[in-house]
Protein backbone atom coordinates (compact mmCIF):
# COMPACT_ATOMS: atom_id res chain seq x y z
CA UNK A 1 0.00 0.00 0.00
CA UNK A 2 1.27 3.46 -0.95
CA UNK A 3 -0.02 5.89 1.64
CA UNK A 4 0.14 9.67 1.61
CA UNK A 5 1.47 10.13 5.13
CA UNK A 6 1.02 13.89 5.16
CA UNK A 7 -2.62 13.52 4.13
CA UNK A 8 -3.13 10.94 6.88
CA UNK A 9 -1.67 13.31 9.48
CA UNK A 10 -3.88 16.17 8.32
CA UNK A 11 -7.00 14.00 8.27
CA UNK A 12 -6.58 12.43 11.70
CA UNK A 13 -5.37 15.46 13.69
CA UNK A 14 -6.18 19.10 14.31
CA UNK A 15 -3.88 22.08 14.72
CA UNK A 16 -3.66 22.94 18.41
CA UNK A 17 -1.21 24.39 20.93
CA UNK A 18 0.31 22.27 23.71
CA UNK A 19 -0.51 23.76 27.13
CA UNK A 20 3.08 24.52 28.15
CA UNK A 21 4.08 26.09 24.83
CA UNK A 22 1.08 28.03 23.49
CA UNK A 23 3.40 29.81 21.05
CA UNK A 24 3.64 26.60 19.00
CA UNK A 25 0.90 24.90 16.95
CA UNK A 26 1.04 21.20 16.18
CA UNK A 27 -1.05 18.60 14.38
CA UNK A 28 -2.34 16.75 17.45
CA UNK A 29 -4.87 14.02 18.10
CA UNK A 30 -7.88 15.28 20.01
CA UNK A 31 -8.84 11.78 21.13
CA UNK A 32 -6.45 8.87 21.39
CA UNK A 33 -8.71 5.93 20.44
CA UNK A 34 -9.95 7.11 17.01
CA UNK A 35 -6.41 7.82 15.82
CA UNK A 36 -5.12 4.45 17.00
CA UNK A 37 -8.02 2.72 15.24
CA UNK A 38 -7.44 4.75 12.09
CA UNK A 39 -3.74 3.86 12.17
CA UNK A 40 -4.47 0.16 12.46
CA UNK A 41 -7.15 0.18 9.77
CA UNK A 42 -5.14 2.25 7.33
CA UNK A 43 -1.87 0.48 7.97
CA UNK A 44 -3.23 -3.06 8.13
CA UNK A 45 -3.28 -3.72 11.85
CA UNK A 46 -0.14 -2.23 13.22
CA UNK A 47 2.63 -2.74 10.70
CA UNK A 48 4.11 0.59 11.80
CA UNK A 49 4.67 2.06 15.27
CA UNK A 50 1.72 3.59 17.14
CA UNK A 51 1.14 7.31 16.43
CA UNK A 52 3.20 8.73 19.29
CA UNK A 53 3.96 11.70 17.03
CA UNK A 54 0.36 12.92 17.45
CA UNK A 55 0.78 13.84 21.12
CA UNK A 56 2.86 16.54 22.79
CA UNK A 57 4.50 14.46 25.51
CA UNK A 58 5.52 16.20 28.75
CA UNK A 59 9.27 15.78 28.21
CA UNK A 60 9.17 17.42 24.81
CA UNK A 61 6.97 20.26 26.02
CA UNK A 62 9.32 20.95 28.93
CA UNK A 63 12.37 21.13 26.68
CA UNK A 64 10.50 23.36 24.24
CA UNK A 65 9.49 25.73 27.04
CA UNK A 66 13.03 25.82 28.41
CA UNK A 67 14.55 26.49 24.99
CA UNK A 68 12.12 29.31 24.21
CA UNK A 69 12.77 30.90 27.59
CA UNK A 70 16.56 30.52 27.24
CA UNK A 71 16.97 31.14 23.52
CA UNK A 72 20.60 32.20 23.90
CA UNK A 73 21.52 28.56 24.63
CA UNK A 74 20.68 27.57 21.05
CA UNK A 75 20.69 30.75 18.96
CA UNK A 76 23.17 30.44 16.10
CA UNK A 77 24.05 26.86 17.07
CA UNK A 78 23.49 23.48 15.41
CA UNK A 79 20.80 21.55 17.27
CA UNK A 80 19.60 17.95 17.08
CA UNK A 81 16.17 17.04 18.45
CA UNK A 82 16.44 13.29 19.04
CA UNK A 83 13.34 11.02 18.84
CA UNK A 84 11.55 14.20 17.90
CA UNK A 85 8.00 12.86 17.44
CA UNK A 86 5.82 15.90 16.81
CA UNK A 87 8.91 18.10 16.52
CA UNK A 88 7.86 20.42 19.34
CA UNK A 89 11.39 20.86 20.74
CA UNK A 90 12.87 21.20 17.25
CA UNK A 91 10.39 23.94 16.41
CA UNK A 92 11.16 25.74 19.67
CA UNK A 93 14.87 25.66 18.84
CA UNK A 94 14.29 26.90 15.29
CA UNK A 95 12.12 29.75 16.62
CA UNK A 96 15.03 30.61 18.91
CA UNK A 97 17.48 31.01 16.03
CA UNK A 98 19.10 27.57 15.82
CA UNK A 99 19.90 25.49 12.75
CA UNK A 100 17.89 22.39 13.58
CA UNK A 101 17.79 18.75 12.59
CA UNK A 102 15.09 16.47 14.00
CA UNK A 103 15.55 12.69 14.04
CA UNK A 104 12.89 10.00 14.27
CA UNK A 105 12.73 6.51 12.77
CA UNK A 106 8.93 6.67 12.32
CA UNK A 107 8.10 7.89 8.82
CA UNK A 108 4.77 9.28 10.02
CA UNK A 109 6.58 11.34 12.65
CA UNK A 110 8.73 12.81 9.88
CA UNK A 111 5.61 13.75 7.92
CA UNK A 112 4.09 15.32 11.04
CA UNK A 113 7.31 17.24 11.77
CA UNK A 114 7.38 18.73 8.29
CA UNK A 115 3.74 19.81 8.56
CA UNK A 116 4.28 21.21 12.05
CA UNK A 117 7.38 23.12 11.02
CA UNK A 118 5.46 24.67 8.12
CA UNK A 119 2.56 25.58 10.42
CA UNK A 120 5.01 27.51 12.59
CA UNK A 121 6.92 29.14 9.76
CA UNK A 122 10.27 27.52 10.55
CA UNK A 123 12.62 25.18 8.71
CA UNK A 124 13.98 21.97 10.21
CA UNK A 125 15.95 19.17 8.58
CA UNK A 126 14.40 15.75 9.12
CA UNK A 127 16.57 12.66 9.68
CA UNK A 128 14.95 9.24 9.26
CA UNK A 129 17.90 7.13 10.43
CA UNK A 130 18.83 5.89 13.89
CA UNK A 131 21.41 8.48 14.94
CA UNK A 132 22.35 6.88 18.28
CA UNK A 133 26.13 6.53 18.38
CA UNK A 134 26.81 9.30 15.88
CA UNK A 135 29.06 12.18 16.88
CA UNK A 136 27.38 14.46 14.37
CA UNK A 137 28.01 18.17 13.82
CA UNK A 138 25.63 19.26 16.58
CA UNK A 139 26.44 21.76 19.32
CA UNK A 140 23.26 21.02 21.28
CA UNK A 141 21.26 17.79 21.56
CA UNK A 142 17.68 17.73 22.89
CA UNK A 143 15.90 14.55 23.97
CA UNK A 144 12.38 14.48 25.37
CA UNK A 145 10.77 11.44 27.01
CA UNK A 146 13.27 8.77 25.93
CA UNK A 147 13.55 6.76 29.17
CA UNK A 148 10.26 4.84 29.09
CA UNK A 149 11.89 1.47 28.21
CA UNK A 150 15.03 0.06 29.81
CA UNK A 151 16.88 -1.05 26.62
CA UNK A 152 16.33 2.28 24.91
CA UNK A 153 17.17 4.31 28.01
CA UNK A 154 20.43 2.46 28.61
CA UNK A 155 21.51 2.68 24.97
CA UNK A 156 20.59 6.33 24.56
CA UNK A 157 22.16 7.48 27.83
CA UNK A 158 25.55 6.01 26.91
CA UNK A 159 25.44 8.04 23.72
CA UNK A 160 24.18 11.25 25.34
CA UNK A 161 26.90 11.09 28.01
CA UNK A 162 29.52 10.60 25.29
CA UNK A 163 28.22 13.69 23.50
CA UNK A 164 28.36 15.67 26.75
CA UNK A 165 31.94 14.46 27.33
CA UNK A 166 32.77 15.85 23.89
CA UNK A 167 31.62 19.32 24.90
CA UNK A 168 28.04 19.25 23.59
CA UNK A 169 25.16 20.72 25.56
CA UNK A 170 22.74 17.83 26.09
CA UNK A 171 19.29 18.50 27.54
CA UNK A 172 16.92 15.71 28.55
CA UNK A 173 13.25 16.28 29.36
CA UNK A 174 11.68 13.66 31.60
CA UNK A 175 8.39 13.44 33.55
CA UNK A 176 9.56 10.73 35.95
CA UNK A 177 9.85 7.74 33.64
CA UNK A 178 10.91 4.51 35.29
CA UNK A 179 14.28 4.12 33.59
CA UNK A 180 15.71 7.61 33.98
CA UNK A 181 19.23 7.26 35.44
CA UNK A 182 19.49 10.36 37.62
CA UNK A 183 23.20 9.86 38.09
CA UNK A 184 25.21 12.29 35.96
CA UNK A 185 22.19 14.55 35.48
CA UNK A 186 21.76 18.10 36.71
CA UNK A 187 18.26 19.58 36.97
CA UNK A 188 18.02 22.98 35.27
CA UNK A 189 14.24 23.52 35.25
CA UNK A 190 11.00 22.02 36.58
CA UNK A 191 7.54 22.39 35.09
CA UNK A 192 4.03 21.20 35.92
CA UNK A 193 2.74 19.90 32.59
CA UNK A 194 -1.00 19.25 32.08
CA UNK A 195 -1.59 15.74 30.71
CA UNK A 196 -4.44 13.46 29.69
CA UNK A 197 -5.62 10.30 31.43
CA UNK A 198 -5.69 8.72 27.97
CA UNK A 199 -1.88 8.95 27.94
CA UNK A 200 -0.74 9.20 31.55
CA UNK A 201 -1.90 8.05 34.97
CA UNK A 202 -2.59 11.61 36.17
CA UNK A 203 -3.73 15.01 34.94
CA UNK A 204 -0.49 16.81 35.77
CA UNK A 205 3.11 15.63 35.67
CA UNK A 206 6.12 17.35 37.18
CA UNK A 207 8.61 17.32 34.35
CA UNK A 208 12.28 18.10 34.76
CA UNK A 209 14.73 19.38 32.20
CA UNK A 210 18.09 17.80 32.96
CA UNK A 211 21.53 18.71 31.67
CA UNK A 212 23.49 15.54 30.98
CA UNK A 213 26.92 15.61 32.55
CA UNK A 214 29.87 13.65 31.26
CA UNK A 215 31.58 11.03 33.41
CA UNK A 216 34.19 12.48 35.80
Amino acid sequence: MILDRAAFVRRETALASPPLVPEIRLHLASEITPLWEASEATLQAGQVPPPYWAFAWPGGQAIARYVIDHAALVAGRRVLDFASGSGVAAIAAARSGAAVEAADIDAFALAAMELNAAANGVAIGCLSRDVVGEAGPWDVVLAGDVCYERPMAERVMVWLKALAANGRLVLLGDPGRAYLPERDLEAVARYEVPTSLDLEDRLMRETIVWRVRSDP
